[in-house]
């Protein structure tokens, strides 16, 4: 039976919180039906790998109840480490015969052993400087890793229809609400709690993908160890609660800043490294999202150390909204949390 169009529920479980948005679409425009957030507690994942799995059966299904959502079908997504993402170079074939040799091709550029991974592949067109190679962007995920994110699902009773990665994910967003343009070089930086990602795209390719493995806890965590308070006062310190009688605002300034230097030093480490190995292709914009992108001081950090213009991606940007259903205030504060989420929302049944 083929999938209605409209009965897939995009689920993003983050470090922090389980995301999920579901749309409708109609004549090729999406309407926002519904979100919600649960958050997790910060024990529930660590380092991508899952501790308490009943917690998080807990949270997508009250999540989902709490929605008022009935299908059962989800799309959803990984990332991290067990999640190996190459552009490769090979020599021009049909994707039949790439399919055919993937598996001995990948063995190449794999850190692991091929029989451990599940292995996709998309073909980006002809080599610019060898016309009888072609690029392939190659994914590898461990089979445990993604059997571990499957089994929550049929847990909660839900049949995960996609299994996407994070930042395919949030680049499907971008690709609705703002577009891509020829050969205009951007990089979508996804700044979520635990993890960061740096992704490069030319045009509507990807041509570069990093994971960094800082976030915004470690603005929290930098609180917590420098001013010895609980995650909590770290927690409320860094969201700029002036009501804490024993933590002076200049000490919480002055960590937060080198705190974020730190994060952003990282992503300036990978855009470098995209400089050196792609000398013709240079950023010019910079779009960030995922809940830290929220953080003005993080914006304006990047911009100087980058000297290049970054802006805050709006996932709702060209949804239809029903206003009365909707605060957009509130839509405009949440938005970033919710790019994985609703690019995984916009996904179908049998998506490459």
């Amino acid at each position: 039976m083929f999938a209605s169009k409209k009965d897939i529920v995009g689920i993003d479980i983050g470090s922090s919180a389980v995301k999920a948005v579901r749309l409708r679409e109609s004549r090729g425009t999406f309407h926002l039906e519904s979100i919600g957030i649960m958050p997790l507690d910060s024990e529930t994942i660590v380092d991508n790998t899952i501790m308490d799995s009943t917690a998080i059966v807990d949270s997508i299904q009250n999540l989902l109840n709490a929605m008022k959502v009935r299908t059962k079908r989800v799309a959803t997504s990984v990332s991290g480490h067990s999640v190996i993402i190459r552009k490769i170079s090979l020599p021009i074939m049909t994707e039949v015969e790439l399919e055919a040799s993937i598996q001995w091709e990948a063995e190449q550029y794999i850190p692991f052993d091929i029989s451990e991974v599940n292995i996709d592949f998309q073909i980006l067109g002809p080599d610019s400087k060898d016309p009888s190679q072609m690029n392939v962007m190659l994914v590898a995920a461990k089979k445990d890793f993604v059997d571990d994110y499957t089994a929550l699902f049929a847990e909660a009773g839900l049949d995960p229809v996609v299994m996407d990665i994070d930042c395919f994910a949030v680049e499907n967003m971008f690709d609705y609400n703002y577009g891509f343009v020829d050969s205009e070089v951007v990089a979508l930086i996804d700044l979520g709690a635990s993890a960061t990602t740096v992704s490069v795209l030319k045009g509507d390719v990807s041509i570069f993908t990093r994971d960094i493995q800082a976030g915004g806890n470690l603005l929290s965590e930098e609180l917590q160890k420098r001013l010895g308070v609980s995650s909590e006062e770290a927690e409320r310190a860094k969201l700029g609660d002036r009501n804490m009688s024993d933590v002076d605002p200049d000490s919480v300034e002055e960590i937060l800043t080198d705190a974020i230097e730190n994060l952003v030093q990282e992503v300036q480490r990978s855009l470098d490294f995209f400089s050196a190995t792609s000398s013709e292709d240079h950023v010019s914009k910079i779009y960030m999202t995922g809940g830290v992108s929220n953080s003005v001081k993080i914006r304006e950090t990047l911009e100087e150390r980058l000297g290049i213009p970054a802006e805050r991606v709006d996932p709702f940007r060209n949804m239809t909204i029903n206003e009365k259903e909707f605060d957009s205030e509130y839509l405009e504060a949440i938005g970033p949390m919710f790019s994985v989420a609703a690019g995984l929302a916009m996904r179908r049944v049998g998506d490459k």
